[in-house]
């Protein structure tokens, strides 16, 4: 899906890591939410409430779930899930254009 219809846009930015990663949230008339966003070269961890899907829709990046040791490319079109209440670590190698969709 290359474009949502119907939708609420939060104008305000969630800029994390000093505005190495900024996203935007996205609400949908079903209650769902997801945030478009944007990551520049740099090593972040995340933090999870729900089970997330990540997008990567433009870029490359090194990936890092919890309970593992072993460090996964991930390249624009390709996607991953991470737990709810977890973490997960990124390397982005090229700027990384993403959308992540919170999942119940």
């Amino acid at each position: 899906m290359s474009s949502f219809n119907n939708v609420t846009i939060i104008k305000k930015a969630n800029v994390y890591f000093n505005g190495q990663v900024s996203s935007r949230t996205i609400q949908f008339s079903d209650g769902s939410e997801k945030t478009l966003g944007f990551m520049l070269p740099g090593e972040y961890q995340f933090n999870t409430a729900s089970k997330e899907l990540m997008e990567i829709l433009a870029g490359e990046l090194s990936l890092l779930l919890p309970d593992t040791d072993n460090w996964k490319t991930i390249k624009a079109g390709e996607s991953f899930e991470v737990p709810g209440d977890s973490h997960f670590t990124v390397k982005v190698i090229e700027n990384c254009d993403y959308c992540c969709s919170f999942l119940t």
